[in-house]
């Protein structure tokens, strides 16, 4: 499962000297990342740009002025992705880097705003250092990677996977609806679909992200080499009992919502031993009861649902157990369940020759690098799609993430930062 890639001692030629020289600005890039940093953060430390929040649009203008700042193309196509170019030629397939800027609620500094960051400084190094590519080079920020109105729509808008249907019903966990998000900024939802690039026009796609998990940290390395990228489904759950008096509705008489919650959470570990796989997971991390009175038994319970897992038909086979065991419960308990799917996401596989070319410019900058899977999704799982696509990865503390406790040492940054550097300048070369 987990590959150690090893410095490269071989004699290079003139040309392969050349692409291990360039090293990012790393003073600049730690501005921006602290710049970044302070656009949305709470009292509690928590970052809140949740997408389409007055927060995550001040953080789009910041950005949008960063990368005119550097002489860089800027362009915002329909999906309200943001754009930074270099050396553009429409004729010619461009290689793109990139992540998002939008966070869970609460957030750390690093998850999303890292690739961002780090690609723009890429960009400027090479465009500063006047490196002759022979194709364009691209930075895209991508819209609501969090999933705030389910999926990744920015994308997934480029990579050709939404249509009319998904944009009409998309709406956050309060109900908002992401047409009228976006047309609160002046933005239009239906130009999601004009943000559809044809696989001809991309090169290769390479993220730097934060693993949010604790391999890489625990075995003391800077970078990892993404091998591929896990599934998901997100559902959400409502269970359908009677609400009715806690104090004279006997224990055997009642018909629980909660009661239904509560024995599906202590399923999981039986339900994943007997149909996942090594590296299943499952979450619930929302719970909503009705009508919600410390003296009433809960009539209804709402929750969210996710579950992860790299092979697809592993996915498969926890999506029939999960309804199973939900309708079980349901019987034994008098309830009703239904679910609607919030999202999915097929797992994807890195392509072997951007690994390689991560692997060859990790090799110019660490000792060892470690092949990897990633246990979140990204962007770059979109992007398979329409392209070869790679991930490098740094790590996280602990593998904290999601939250105000995420750290990745200065060191790691910047050997992450020069990897993609390296990796960019060979595939664009």
């Amino acid at each position: 499962m987990y590959t150690l890639a090893g410095r490269h001692d071989a004699p290079r030629g003139d040309k392969e000297r050349s692409l291990s020289e360039l090293r990012v600005n790393f003073t600049r890039l730690q501005e921006d990342i602290e710049s970044l940093a302070r656009i949305g953060r709470a009292a509690d430390f928590g970052i809140h740009r949740m997408a389409f929040s007055d927060a995550d649009m001040e953080a789009r203008a910041w950005l949008k002025q960063r990368i005119e700042d550097a002489g860089l193309e800027f362009f915002a196509d329909g999906a309200a992705n943001l754009h930074g170019r270099l050396g553009w030629d429409p004729k010619k397939p461009s290689v793109i880097t990139g992540s998002h800027i939008d966070t869970v609620p609460g957030a750390g500094h690093l998850d999303g705003a890292l690739g961002v960051l780090s690609g723009l400084e890429c960009l400027r190094r090479l465009k500063e250092a006047g490196t002759k590519l022979a194709r364009p080079l691209e930075l895209i920020s991508f819209t609501d990677e969090e999933g705030r109105f389910g999926g990744m729509p920015g994308s997934m808008a480029l990579s050709g996977k939404l249509t009319p249907e998904s944009i009409r019903t998309a709406k956050d966990l309060q109900g908002l609806r992401l047409i009228d998000a976006m047309e609160r900024h002046g933005l239009d939802a239906s130009h999601l679909l004009r943000a559809h690039r044809s696989p001809e026009s991309i090169h290769a796609y390479v993220e730097l992200h934060v693993e949010q998990g604790p391999v890489l940290d625990r075995r003391g390395l800077k970078v990892g080499i993404v091998e591929g990228i896990v599934g998901l489904f997100k559902w959400n759950v409502r269970f359908l009992g009677a609400a009715n008096h806690a104090g004279t509705t006997p224990m055997d008489m009642r018909q629980d919502a909660f009661q239904g919650v509560a024995e599906l959470s202590m399923a999981i570990p039986r339900i994943l031993e007997e149909n996942g796989g090594s590296r299943s997971v499952a979450t619930i991390g929302r719970i909503q009861l009705q009508p919600g009175a410390p003296n009433v038994v809960p009539g209804a319970a709402e929750f969210s649902l996710e579950v992860r897992d790299i092979d697809s038909h592993v996915l498969e086979g926890l999506s029939d157990a999960f309804r199973r065991a939900m309708s079980a419960i349901a019987r034994r308990r008098g309830l009703m369940f239904e679910f609607e799917v919030l999202s999915e996401l097929d797992p994807v596989k890195c392509d072997t020759s951007v690994m390689d070319a991560i692997e060859s410019s990790a090799g110019d900058v660490v000792e060892e690098a470690l092949r990897l899977p990633s246990g979140a999704a990204h962007d770059a799982q979109q992007l398979a799609n329409v392209t070869r696509v790679g991930m490098i990865f740094v790590p996280s503390k602990d593998g904290r993430s999601h939250s105000p406790a995420e750290w990745t040492s200065w060191e790691a940054i910047e050997a992450g930062a020069n990897v993609l550097l390296g990796t960019l300048e060979r595939l664009a070369s």
